[in-house]
């Protein structure tokens, strides 16, 4: 490969992964700050405590941090090691994203199905419990007053709870803004959003599902840019060193 050509790969390669390593410090930072300021939702399903929102930024921004680690150590000091390490784990995370995407596809109905008889079961066991800052009452407050909508399929899911086992109550925040008032959701259901939670919260992710899309396709995009680019880096660094003018920082 001409020097030109090298070194070009080389300083766009390093550059783009110094903008991963920025996105992860980001990524890390937001995970952190939703763990603090919003711990309460992941009591939403205690069970997958993992999948929430703070955990997945935290992992994916201390792996993009990791790779774009041995991307640049790897291109500047051209070391072959870091070079195929970053590309085996670029493979695995390229694999491991398409499984788990084609298999959210193709049981998409019965994750749906789980999904909501989850949150149905922590609903009806868990609210009211707990008494630390950000628990289930201000998680469910918080989603029922920001989407106006009452439970998870229906404002019905909140009858009879083990908060109140005798009554057909719902939470104030279910309450419809000219009625809202103390108490409001014990009064019936006149006064009250009567569209489940769910429903509403996917609505508003299928509708910006295209962004959602072309920021995947660009982070698939710049994955096998990284893995053309590393290779060749790979494949040239062992020619590049038996040369007489090789110094590892050219």
């Amino acid at each position: 490969m001409p020097s030109s050509g090298y070194t070009c790969i080389r300083t766009v390669f390093c550059f783009v992964n110094v903008l991963f390593w920025l996105t992860g410090c980001s990524l890390l930072a937001i995970g952190i700050w939703l763990r603090i300021s919003y711990e309460g939702y992941a009591t939403l399903l205690p069970q997958y405590a993992l999948l929430s929102a703070d955990a997945v930024a935290i992992i994916v921004g201390t792996v993009t941090i990791f790779l774009s680690f041995f991307a640049c150590c790897g291109s500047w000091i051209q070391s072959r090691c870091m070079l195929i390490t970053y590309f085996s784990l670029v493979v695995i995370m390229f694999i491991a994203e398409f499984l788990l995407g084609s298999l959210a596809f193709v049981y998409r109905d019965n994750i749906k199905h789980i999904f909501t008889e989850k949150l149905q079961d922590g609903l009806t066991h868990h609210y009211n419990i707990s008494e630390y800052p950000n628990n289930l009452v201000d998680v469910w407050e918080d989603i029922q007053t920001t989407f106006k909508c009452c439970g998870v399929v229906s404002y019905m899911d909140w009858h009879m709870i083990d908060a109140w086992p005798d009554r057909r109550w719902v939470p104030d925040s279910c309450c419809l803004p000219a009625d809202y008032a103390e108490n409001c959701g014990q009064k019936g259901s006149n006064y009250i959003y009567k569209t489940g939670c769910y429903e509403v919260i996917y609505r508003w992710f299928k509708e910006r599902l295209l962004v959602v899309g072309l920021v995947g396709l660009t982070v698939a995009f710049v994955q096998l840019f990284g893995l053309i680019s590393s290779m060749l880096l790979f494949c040239t660094v062992k020619h590049r060193r038996r040369s007489r003018t090789y110094k590892s920082y050219q």
